[in-house]
C-alpha cells in the first residue's frame, strides 16, 4: 500500500535572477527554469500536482503565492555564488531546510541523496539548516531551497549546463520518494475519457483505493493520461494530477 505524506502538491520556484551570470555563458534564471521545464514533465509522469512561479516574480512574490495555496512542498531552485574573495574557487551543492520542520529536513536529505549520485564530488553535496533564507523560513509549507552549484566556478557552471535533464530527474526522484509515490518513466501523453455506468470516478493522490481523493469526475470528462502504474492511470485534469483506475477510462486512440 502506498501511503502519501499528504496530497502531492508542489510550489515550484525556479530562480528569476537573470542578473547572476554563469562563467562561460547563460545565467541563473535561464538554467533554473530549464531544469524546472524538465521537472514539470517528471511531476506529471509521477502524478504530482504543481504550481510554478513566473520569471517576472520576485522571491517575496513567490513566497506570497506559495503561502496563499495548500501546498505540501515548496521547492526553490537556485545556483550559488561565492563571496568576492573566493569567487571561482568554491564548489558544491547546498540544500537548505527549516530546522523546525521534520518534513523540510527529510525533503532536503532525499534531494541530497539523489544529487550525490550525479554531482562529480558527492562529498560536497550537503543539507544545511537555515532560519534566514526567505524561501525556506517564511514559507508555510515544508520548504527546501537548492543551491545546485556555484555558477561563478567554471567546472560547476559547466556541470549545470551539461546536466539539466539529469538534475531534473534526480530532483523528481527525490520528490516522488518524499510523497511515497512510485517513480515512473516519461511517456507520451494520451487523451482519455471517463467511462462509467454510474457514479463518479475518483482521482486519488496515490495508487491506492484508500488514498485521498484529489477530484471526482463525471462520465465523459476529458483528461490527459500521462502514465500507467499497475492497474492505474496517471492522469491530469484542470491542472491537478493523480491516479485513477484504468478500467474506468477509455483512451481516445485505443
Amino acid at each position: 500500500m502506498w501511503e502519501a505524506l499528504s496530497m502531492p502538491f508542489v510550489y515550484l520556484s525556479p530562480s528569476s535572477q537573470e542578473f547572476n551570470p554563469y562563467v562561460g555563458g547563460g545565467n541563473e534564471e535561464l538554467y533554473m527554469n530549464l531544469i524546472a521545464d524538465q521537472l514539470e514533465r517528471w511531476f506529471r509522469a509521477c502524478g504530482i500536482s504543481f504550481v510554478r512561479n513566473t520569471t517576472d516574480m520576485t522571491a517575496a512574490q513567490s513566497i506570497e503565492a506559495s503561502n496563499a495555496g495548500q501546498f505540501s512542498l515548496h521547492l526553490a531552485l537556485h545556483s550559488n555564488a561565492a563571496p568576492e574573495a573566493l569567487s571561482g574557487v568554491l564548489q558544491g551543492t547546498d540544500v537548505y531546510y527549516s530546522p523546525s520542520s521534520a518534513h523540510s529536513r527529510r525533503a532536503a536529505e532525499l534531494i541530497v541523496a539523489r544529487l550525490r549520485t550525479i554531482y562529480p564530488q558527492p562529498e560536497k553535496v550537503r543539507a544545511l539548516p537555515t532560519t534566514s533564507i526567505g524561501e525556506v523560513a517564511k514559507v508555510a509549507a515544508p520548504a527546501v531551497l537548492v543551491e545546485l552549484a556555484y555558477h561563478d566556478n567554471p567546472e560547476d557552471a559547466q556541470w549545470i549546463r551539461d546536466n539539466v535533464p539529469e538534475i531534473a530527474k534526480a530532483l523528481a526522484e527525490a520528490v516522488a520518494q518524499y510523497f511515497s509515490l512510485p517513480f515512473l518513466s516519461l511517456q507520451s501523453p494520451q487523451v482519455g475519457y471517463v467511462d462509467l455506468n454510474w457514479g463518479s470516478l475518483n482521482v486519488r493522490a496515490a495508487p491506492d483505493t484508500s488514498s485521498e481523493v484529489v477530484v471526482s469526475l463525471q462520465d465523459g470528462a476529458r483528461l490527459t493520461v500521462w502514465n500507467r502504474y499497475q492497474n492505474w492511470f496517471v492522469v491530469e485534469w484542470n491542472g491537478m494530477s493523480g491516479f485513477a483506475l484504468q478500467q474506468f477510462i477509455t483512451l481516445e486512440n485505443e
